[in-house]
């Protein structure tokens, strides 16, 4: 039997220069809800923290090696989140593209093992679709990855268009990323440390993710793609409730279509760090597989649980094949092995 080719696609990597400046934030004295996590991971107070941040900084050698042990035959490659999102305009721009020439060298260096989805910086909206434009047709990248609220704001406001106006016309799909609840949702996470991966993330993704959908953004923009990691951050279970509620409210722009309809055409979702074999099949049968890709989370995610979750869960091997790697050629651009 042939083994399915194995396409991660939500896999972190940093640079020595952005964990420097997330350590020079923390430093000056900003708080956000994602200081404390990244002030454990910078102390190493771990052994969680000094395994992730020696993953995360090591592109070529440990990381090949487990996905060689492991079968993984390609990661789809981002910086970790906030990205640059935390730091000043003009040294966000900066760092973005740096960021992205390194990334772009490892791939050429290993061009059958690592894809690319470049960072840009939204607190620059226009900065950031010229970058967008440099990495797609200059540097060959398959996306772009935002990592959620910028400076407090979320992408549905009007100063972002920018980004989404070049990522259209380019067919670039947004993968759109957690981080931890913006400050006017924060507050109510901290007690017990909710902010995180537990639920804070998703909780935050999930709602910037419902203001894309009821702002009208997919009207204006019908062929745009946006990716939700974590089996879509909770949206596919909500999505009869929000079409209900959407019709019976007010307030909130009248669309051209349904919020499900929006949703199974401009949202493809991914498995990174959920493997929960219920949720998986609801999701193949509400979306199709053919909107689902797999993903590790690596390294804040281990390689084996996430290969053995898909490789075993009682699915059809159609749908198997799709998530593993038929889904992210199509959307990334990604060539296939036997086309």
């Amino acid at each position: 039997m042939t083994r399915t080719r194995r396409i991660a696609t939500e896999e972190a990597f940093a640079t020595a220069e952005q964990m420097q400046a997330i350590e020079r934030v923390i430093a000056g004295g900003q708080r956000d809800a994602d200081s404390p996590f990244w002030s454990m991971m910078a102390r190493g107070q771990s052994p969680f923290a000094q395994r992730v941040m020696r993953q995360l900084l090591d592109v070529e050698g440990e990381r090949l090696e487990i996905m060689d042990a492991y079968g993984v035959d390609m990661h789809v490659l981002s910086l970790t989140s906030p990205g640059v999102q935390t730091l000043p305009a003009d040294d966000a721009v900066s760092m973005a593209r740096r960021s992205n020439d390194l990334l772009a060298a490892v791939i050429e260096r290993h061009p059958a093992r690592f894809a690319g989805l470049a960072t840009i910086a939204p607190q620059a909206p226009k900065d950031a679709a010229r970058e967008i434009e440099r990495a797609v047709t200059q540097l060959g990248f398959n996306g772009v990855m935002i990592n959620a609220h910028t400076n407090d704001a979320y992408l549905d406001e009007e100063q972002f268009l920018p980004i989404f106006e070049a990522a259209s016309a380019l067919g670039t799909p947004i993968y759109i990323h957690p981080r931890a609840p913006s400050s006017g949702m924060a507050q109510p996470y901290l007690k017990y440390g909710l902010e995180t991966a537990i639920w804070g993330y998703g909780a935050e993704t999930g709602l910037h993710a419902v203001r894309l959908l009821v702002s009208g953004l997919f009207d204006r923009f019908p062929t745009l793609k946006i990716i939700l990691g974590h089996m879509g951050e909770g949206i596919p279970f909500w999505l009869w409730r929000l079409d209900y509620m959407h019709r019976h409210g007010s307030g909130r722009p009248a669309l051209e279509r349904t919020i499900t309809d929006y949703f199974r055409d401009n949202f493809v979702i991914t498995t990174s760090g959920m493997h929960g074999p219920e949720a998986l099949r609801f999701c193949i049968e509400l979306l199709g597989s053919t909107n689902i890709m797999w993903a590790i989370d690596y390294p804040y995610q281990e390689t084996p649980g996430a290969v053995d979750f898909l490789q075993t869960v009682e699915i059809a091997e159609a749908d198997r094949a799709n998530i593993f790697h038929r889904t992210a050629e199509r959307v990334f651009g990604i060539a296939p092995v036997n086309p």
